[in-house]
């Protein structure tokens, strides 16, 4: 029988999880059983997933899972060090040149364990099955403002923590802005037909800013791209591959420029393919804003985890779009799961 274990996230500020008590119920329906960890933190209770009829093992007891369970996070292992005996279903950060997904992948090899990642499952004409991306641009776009805003009362952003609901982060961002007494900063979005800008162009009409969009046909040229230095915001919404161009150069933090702060939503700062690379790490809750100018000023957000400030409606969105293929788990040649395993082998054969 096919054994789906979801562990519980060990990752701090993160309450998400990738299956709801309804998905267990109907991957149960079809026969695979269903195991849920223990969560001091997870966003949606445990006693749901009881009531649906799941197994309930204690919190981070995953290591200890029978051999052929399939262990389905979100977020990173501990980086431990230990080989990874099991097939993981997770978003592994490893296949595009980070240079921490490397010590994953010989992990995986020591083990011999398989990564199902998840930004890696796709269906047949190459779009992912399943994103948290309108979420992240949300929240992503909602920081980026908090960051302009803490600018504007000469300081950098302070932390940020979780929402209740995005009604409730609405009313915090618009208050927070309202006190100020200025125009509401001018923003460009690149990426904005994707899931990822739509979200971030979203909550930023939502706030009543003017949103310059922009996708594949506005960056078709290569750059530069001295248009984005003329907006206050430039949310980043591109998903980073070979080719992809560079959006803000190091020469711009010395330019005339209107733009003061970033919201690099793809946070790929390891990478290779990094297309804002004027900084060298991700942020985080605690320090959301990474200045990187000072003359003029220029924030830069790169929280890799942005859904996880409204857990419950990103949790929902994600499990609702990724149930159909978890229920094809029982028959791993289905083209989706076998095409995530393909990328793993492609990555890993040479460690």
């Amino acid at each position: 029988m096919t054994h789906l274990w979801v562990r519980a996230e060990q990752r701090p500020n993160e309450e998400r999880v990738g299956l709801t008590p309804e998905g267990a119920k109907a991957l149960l329906d079809k026969g695979i059983r269903v195991t849920v960890e223990e969560s001091s933190v997870r966003a949606i209770p445990i006693d749901g997933y009881k009531t649906a009829g799941c197994d309930i093992a204690a919190e981070n007891s995953w290591p200890d899972a029978p051999r052929d369970a399939i262990i389905f996070g979100l977020k990173e292992l501990p980086e431990d060090g230990t080989p990874l005996p099991h097939r993981h279903i997770m978003f592994g950060h490893a296949f595009k040149g980070q240079h921490s997904g490397v010590a994953l992948l010989k992990r995986f090899k020591a083990g011999g364990g398989t990564l199902y990642d998840l930004e890696y499952l796709v269906d047949e004409t190459g779009r992912r099955v399943a994103a948290f991306g309108y979420w992240a641009g949300y929240a992503g776009s909602a920081v980026t403002l908090k960051s302009w805003a803490a600018q504007q009362r000469g300081e950098l952003c302070g932390p940020v923590g979780v929402y209740a609901g995005k009604d409730a982060l609405l009313a915090d961002l618009g208050a927070e802005l309202d006190a100020l007494s200025k125009d509401r900063p001018s923003a460009i979005v690149i990426g904005a037909l994707g899931r990822v800008g739509t979200g971030a162009a979203d909550l930023l009409e939502a706030m009543g800013c003017t949103v310059t969009k922009w996708d594949m046909a506005e960056t078709a040229s290569g750059g530069p791209f001295p248009q984005i230095l003329n907006h206050d915001l430039f949310l980043n919404c591109i998903f980073a591959r070979p080719g992809t161009p560079v959006f803000v150069p190091q020469e711009a933090l010395k330019a005339d420029r209107k733009l003061t702060a970033i919201g690099d939503v793809a946070c790929d700062p390891d990478s290779d393919y990094n297309p804002v690379p004027v900084y060298d790490r991700a942020t985080t809750w605690e320090a959301p804003a990474l200045r990187v100018a000072d003359a003029p000023v220029l924030d830069v957000m790169a929280i890799d985890n942005l859904p996880s400030m409204l857990p419950v409606e990103s949790s929902e969105d994600y499990a609702a779009q990724l149930l159909n293929t978890l229920m094809k788990l029982d028959d791993l040649s289905d083209g989706v799961w076998t095409r995530a395993e393909a990328d793993f082998i492609t990555h890993s054969k040479d460690l």
